[in-house]
């Protein structure tokens, strides 16, 4: 099952294809989730969720008690907590449901500390073993994550640029046939190599250690 959880971002960075996958769903085996006031937005456009989760600091009582009435379970957690309201989505998401994939709508936008946190949340212990069937998509791009090993990874239609993120230290990072190639390099640092570009349809990478994240980009 595809589990698909809209948080909170700004809709002017949705892809733009999601309002139509909203009513339009690609599978039948997928199902949403809300997070704070992406609960609402679901709601608002016709979704009932499977679940919706979050203080909802910026909604309102009547909005508060739609997300009650049109979701399967709500979780209206009375004061902030450790993680953000994202986080205890996926911590709902991974312990109550039966999932092959979760995508993550609305998690970027203005505010930089927000994507910041939707970025680095799968370093953590919760969720680093579900990392590679996490996915973040926007109007411009689509993040995978991946753990130590050999990864091939398909070229989207849309997109042009290639990044590999190291989240954390990252050894033996090799770049097999993308534009820009790499041999058995480490990075003790956290780094993104940004602007690298497909060759073909796909492209393999591997690495001992550490967390990277691949982002498929374009203008």
């Amino acid at each position: 099952m595809i589990v698909n959880l809209l948080v909170g971002g700004p809709t002017s960075d949705w892809p733009t294809d999601l309002a139509d996958h909203l009513l339009n769903p690609a599978s039948a085996d997928e199902v949403w989730v809300g997070a704070d006031y992406g609960a609402v937005r679901l709601i608002k456009a016709g979704i009932r969720p499977v679940l919706s989760v979050g203080d909802f600091d910026s909604s309102s009582e009547k909005e508060i008690e739609l997300v009650r009435q049109n979701s399967d379970e709500s979780v209206i957690r009375p004061k902030k907590e450790d993680v953000t309201d994202t986080m205890l989505a996926l911590r709902y998401i991974i312990s109550d449901l039966d999932f092959e994939k979760i995508v993550i709508y609305g998690a970027t936008g203005a505010r930089l500390d927000q994507l910041l946190s939707n970025l680095f949340f799968v370093l953590m212990a919760e969720f680093k073993p579900y990392c590679e069937q996490i996915e973040i998509v926007d109007r411009w791009n689509h993040l995978n994550f991946y753990l130590p090993g050999h990864h091939k990874l398909a070229k989207l239609p849309s997109t042009r640029y290639l990044a590999f993120v190291g989240l954390n230290a990252v050894s033996d990072l090799h770049l097999y046939d993308a534009k820009y190639q790499l041999a058995g390099v480490d990075f003790a640092e956290p780094i993104s190599l940004s602007s690298n570009e497909f060759v073909g349809d796909s492209t393999s990478f591997s690495f001992d250690s550490g967390v990277i994240c691949t982002i498929q980009s374009h203008d």
